[in-house]
C-alpha cells in the first residue's frame, strides 16, 4: 500500500430520438433514486465536474459508518462522482464465516452511491490481508474452491452495480526481487491463482472492469516491472484483465517518482486502463499542492488513465491522519492541494457547485433526477432544473447512460450528443430556458433498457 521499501499496514476497519449508448460507459452505474447536481456558467468548480470535463472520474474511499455525518456526506455528494468502499467489501467483512455472507455495510455505500449517480469501484476480492482465520487454515483444494466461491458470490451480489473490481490486491513483494508475496493463495495455489481469480471474475460479471491493484509500483522498479510482465503475459494469452490500479501513497520518504507518468504510460501501452486508486500525499501547503497537481497532470497526460481516487475525504479520518494527506482538512476546509487539483483539471477553484466568489453576479442552477416510471423493458426519467438565487436565461445538463440502453424519446428539452454518441446534453426546448430566481422547469425521456436497469449519471447543471 505504501512507501519505498517499508510497508505501512493499513489497519483493519481503519481509514484507509434513438441513440445506442457506447459499451465503454457500462461502468457508469446507478439505479433509480434522486440525483441533484449544481453548477454555474463555469461548472468545473468541484473535483467531480472538473474531472468529468476531462473525461475522468474523481473518487474517494468511503467508510459506511461516517455516512451519517452531515459534513462527510455533504462533501462526498458535492465533490466526488466515484466511491470505493474502504473496508466494507474485504473478505473478513463480507464472508467472516465460510459461505455465510454479510453485505449490510457495503450495501449502504452502494445504495448511497447509486442514489447520487456515482460510479462504484469494488475493493477487493483476493488479498492476503484482512482474511478471516478460516481461510488460512484451508488446504489447497478447499482454498481454491473457497476463493472461486468468494469471487462468484460477492460479484454476483453486486452484478451490474460495480464499474471496476480490484480482483487481486498486492500480490507482489517489496524490494528488488520482483517475487510474489507469501500468502495462503500464493503458498498453496502457486502463481496461477491470480489468473484463476481473473478468469472466475470475468465469468461472473462480464461487464465489470477487472483490475490488478498494488502499492510501490508508481515508478519503474523491480516490483512494477514484475507486475508489468504479468500484465503483458496476461494480454498475450488472453487472460481477462482490463486495468491496473496504482495506489499512489506518497510522503517525503516516498515522493511522487519522476517517472510516474512514463510508468503509467507503459502499462497503458499494453492495452489496459490505468487508474490512480488510493491517492494520498502527506504534507501541507505549497509542497503538498504541487505534488497533487503533478499527479493529476500525469493522469491527464495518459489517455488511458481513466480516473483518480483519493483514499478518504477528510484528514481527520485518514489512515495517516498525522500526515494530513488529503484534500480537505479536519473541518472539511479545502486545502491548497484541493485548489491545485482543480486547477490541474482545468477548473476554477472556488466554492464549488455554484459559489459566486462574493461578486453576487453568477447565475446558478441545480438538476435533480427522478425515475418516474419503470417497466420490464424500459423506464421514464425526469430531470428538474431549478434556478438559484438569480434569474437565468438558459441551462444545459449532460446525461451519461449505461450500455446497452437506448434513449427512444425526449420531451420538453432539446437533446444533442457528443462525438462518440455516449453523452446526451439537454438544453431548453425554446420556451423553458428563462427561469426566475428559484423557479423550475423539467424535461423527460424514455429509455429502452436492453437488459440494463442502470440510471443515467446526471452531470452538473450549467446556467447562463
Amino acid at each position: 500500500m505504501f512507501m519505498s521499501t517499508t510497508r505501512i499496514t493499513r489497519g483493519r476497519r481503519l481509514s484507509r430520438t434513438h441513440r445506442a449508448i457506447g459499451a465503454g460507459l457500462a461502468g457508469f452505474l446507478a439505479l433509480g433514486g434522486v440525483t441533484a447536481l449544481a453548477g454555474t456558467a463555469d461548472a468545473a468548480t468541484t473535483l467531480a465536474s472538473a474531472a468529468s470535463a476531462k473525461g475522468r472520474y474523481f473518487g474517494t474511499a468511503v467508510a459506511a459508518y461516517h455516512l451519517g455525518e452531515t459534513a462527510y456526506a455533504g462533501t462526498l455528494d458535492t465533490e466526488f462522482n466515484s466511491v470505493t468502499p474502504e473496508n466494507e467489501m474485504k473478505w473478513d467483512a463480507v464472508e467472516p464465516t465460510r459461505n455465510s455472507f454479510s453485505f449490510t455495510s457495503a450495501d449502504q455505500i452502494v445504495s448511497h452511491a447509486q442514489s447520487k449517480g456515482m460510479k462504484i469501484r469494488g475493493h477487493t476480492l483476493v488479498w492476503h490481508s484482512q482474511l478471516p482465520g478460516w481461510v488460512s487454515g484451508l488446504g489447497a483444494t478447499d482454498l481454491r474452491t473457497a476463493m472461486n466461491n468468494h469471487i462468484t458470490q460477492v460479484m454476483t451480489h453486486y452484478k451490474g452495480k460495480i464499474a471496476a473490481w480490484d480482483v487481486v490486491n498486492e500480490a507482489f513483494q517489496d524490494g528488488g526481487s520482483g517475487a510474489r508475496r507469501s500468502s495462503p493463495f500464493q503458498d498453496k495455489l502457486g502463481d496461477g491463482f491470480i489468473e484463476e481469480a481473473f478468469r472466475t471474475a470475468r465469468a461472473t460479471d462480464p461487464d465489470a472492469k477487472l483490475c490488478y491493484n498494488d502499492y510501490n509500483t508508481d515508478g519503474v522498479n523491480a516490483k512494477s516491472n514484475a507486475v508489468y510482465n504479468m500484465v503483458k503475459d496476461f494480454k498475450a494469452r488472453g487472460v481477462p484483465i482490463d486495468c491496473v490500479g496504482f495506489q499512489s501513497h506518497f510522503n517525503s520518504a516516498s515522493p511522487v517518482p519522476s517517472d510516474y507518468q512514463a510508468n503509467l504510460q507503459r502499462f497503458a501501452d499494453l492495452g489496459v486502463d490505468v487508474q490512480i486508486t488510493e491517492l494520498d500525499i502527506e504534507g501541507s501547503g505549497t509542497a503538498q499542492a504541487t505534488n497533487y497537481g503533478n499527479v493529476v497532470k500525469a493522469c491527464l497526460a495518459v489517455t488511458r488513465c481513466t480516473g483518480i481516487t483519493v483514499w478518504g475525504i477528510t484528514d481527520k479520518y485518514s489512515w495517516r491522519a498525522s500526515g494530513t494527506p488529503l484534500l480537505f482538512d479536519s473541518d472539511y476546509g479545502k486545502k491548497p492541494a484541493y485548489d491545485a487539483v482543480i486547477t490541474a483539471l482545468g477548473g476554477t477553484p472556488g466554492d464549488g457547485g455554484g459559489g459566486d466568489g462574493g461578486n453576487g453576479s453568477t447565475a446558478t442552477c441545480t438538476a435533480t433526477y427522478t425515475r418516474t416510471a419503470d417497466w420490464d423493458s424500459g423506464y421514464n426519467g425526469q430531470v428538474t432544473i431549478k434556478a438559484g438565487d438569480k434569474a437565468i436565461s438558459s441551462w444545459s445538463v449532460p446525461l451519461t447512460f449505461a450500455s446497452p440502453q437506448t434513449v427512444s424519446t425526449t420531451w420538453n428539452g432539446t437533446p444533442s450528443w457528443d462525438s462518440t454518441n455516449t453523452v446526451m446534453t439537454v438544453r431548453p426546448a425554446g420556451w423553458n430556458g428563462q427561469l426566475a430566481a428559484g423557479a423550475s422547469t423539467s424535461f423527460g425521456f424514455t429509455v429502452t433498457k436492453n437488459g440494463s436497469s442502470t440510471a443515467p449519471v446526471i452531470g452538473a447543471c450549467t446556467a447562463s
